[in-house]
């Protein structure tokens, strides 16, 4: 299983951003999906989590009302729209498969994309 983010950069303290990852080599219709972000000098937290169908969602309190993750299935691809960016959003962001929907623990998820670098200015 191969997945690729994209869609990081640079934006202002209440801008937006789209972050994409496209999945490839494995039944991308039947995992559920997540992303985690990680911040210099900090652990990888749990961001956001969509099931198979995309019916299921799951966020964490600081980025929840902000953010929005959703897949198109027929693209292999999941997307987390990030609104109302604050600094503390800064990090790495990745994607994970995971076979279980809803869960929180990275070591729940088993492949992961390579990251997509999100900075926020004030």
């Amino acid at each position: 299983v191969q997945l690729q983010a994209s869609g990081g950069g640079l934006v202002q303290a209440g801008g937006s951003l789209r972050l994409s990852c496209a999945a490839s080599g494995r039944a991308f219709s039947s995992v559920a999906m997540g992303w985690f972000r990680q911040a210099p000098g900090k652990e990888r937290e749990f961001v956001a989590a969509i099931d198979w169908t995309g019916d299921s969602t799951h966020y964490a309190g600081s980025v929840k009302g902000r953010f929005a993750i959703s897949r198109d299935n027929a693209k292999n691809t999941v997307y987390l729209q990030m609104n109302s960016l604050k600094p503390e959003d800064t990090a790495v962001y990745f994607c994970a498969t995971s076979l279980r929907d809803g869960v929180r623990r990275d070591s729940e998820y088993d492949y992961w994309g390579q990251g997509t670098l999100v900075t926020v200015s004030s």
